[in-house]
């Protein structure tokens, strides 16, 4: 690790929670990590202190103008005591990009690994021991300036905080009943689709909401020109295996660029199945299922890694995909993937960096 950083460690260590009733994102470690940017010294002052709130002004610009994003990556423990994350360059390289789409500065992708490792080395005993559970790992920039003018801040935040995670869905890797909807839009060309932002997701909620209250697990999002393009599926990419093919939307600046969604494709490129990355529409998925053609859908992304879909509900008609069980693809992927990123099967690719 090139890069160093000041370490003060709490006088006041928290219990830790029971591994076999961890929700997601709701308990957080013992430390944070904190660096500043100012315009004369750039990224500077890197440090890992006790977990606390934070001090900042009322009139900070992420406040009134929403100016932050925010990444998210897991670390895990194999079974021989080693701790490893998963691809954390291309959490770096997302954060750049990101940062560029909100008029943030740029940081060095080798110190945004470093400053990751380094808080997960101080509160590695946090990594559960348990079957599908992980440190979740959640770096963030948000804008500090005190002013309300509308410009971007010259001064910044970068936090880095862990919380031991159980699945992203209480009911695993069961297949969700999912809400195609047709009302509400998540993002537009030229919009900020593709950056890891809170607002993309503050947006989304309300959409959300309305699934979760007629009794859906999530939705899926169409194109905000024609509302019938398929993009995504609640926060994760979407893939669709149809006649022996798997289809997912093309990246065109409108959805996430997911690490995952990387993974999974270079995975299923090897496995021997042609992956199309195009735009195809909600009807595509429709009229597959009545010719029984539609044989699997999953949802991909870091906090649930993959959501098998058993049913889709589009225009009072609805699709059930695999007699709505997981289908055999998703739970090979499933395995394969937690089996790299655990240890537990060999790292062909390269993906897994220790810490």
């Amino acid at each position: 690790m090139s890069n160093t950083f000041s370490i003060t460690l709490t006088k006041n260590p928290k219990a830790k929670p029971d591994p076999e009733h961890l929700q997601f994102g709701t308990v957080f470690t013992d430390h944070m990590f904190l660096m500043n940017y100012t315009p004369d010294k750039g990224w500077h002052d890197g440090r890992i202190v006790p977990y606390a709130p934070l001090a900042l002004d009322p009139a900070s610009t992420v406040f009134h103008y929403g100016q932050e994003m925010f990444e998210g990556l897991k670390a895990y423990q194999t079974k021989d005591g080693k701790v490893q994350l998963f691809r954390p360059d291309m959490n770096a390289k997302r954060t750049n990009n990101t940062n560029q789409r909100m008029c943030m500065p740029q940081m060095d992708e080798a110190l945004f690994v470093d400053a990751v490792k380094a808080i997960v080395d101080v509160d590695r005993d946090w990594i559960p021991q348990k079957e599908n559970t992980a440190l979740y790992i959640r770096p963030f920039i948000i804008a500090t300036q005190p002013k309300l003018g509308v410009a971007a801040s010259d001064t910044y935040l970068f936090i880095i905080i862990l919380s031991p995670v159980g699945p992203y869905y209480e009911h695993g890797l069961a297949p969700t009943k999912i809400y195609v909807e047709d009302e509400y839009i998540r993002s537009a060309m030229g919009g900020t689709g593709f950056a890891k932002i809170g607002g993309n997701y503050a947006a989304a909620m309300i959409a959300e909401k309305k699934a979760h209250d007629m009794g859906f697990d999530q939705v899926l999002w169409l194109d905000a020109k024609e509302k019938k393009y398929v993009e995504e599926i609640g926060t994760s990419n979407a893939f669709f295996k149809i006649d022996g093919e798997i289809y997912t939307s093309s990246l065109i600046g409108t959805i996430l660029p997911g690490i995952t969604r990387a993974s999974m494709i270079e995975v299923m490129k090897d496995w021997g199945y042609k992956v199309n990355e195009t735009r195809f529409t909600i009807d595509d998925v429709f009229k597959a299922g009545e010719e029984g053609k539609l044989e699997e859908v999953f949802a991909t992304g870091t906090a649930a890694v993959i959501s098998p879909v058993g049913e889709l509900y589009w225009k009072d008609k609805k699709l059930v995909i695999n007699n709505g069980e997981i289908g055999d693809l998703s739970q090979k992927l499933y395995d394969e993937l937690y089996g790299i990123q655990t240890g537990a099967i060999e790292d062909k690719y390269g993906w897994t960096v220790p810490v």
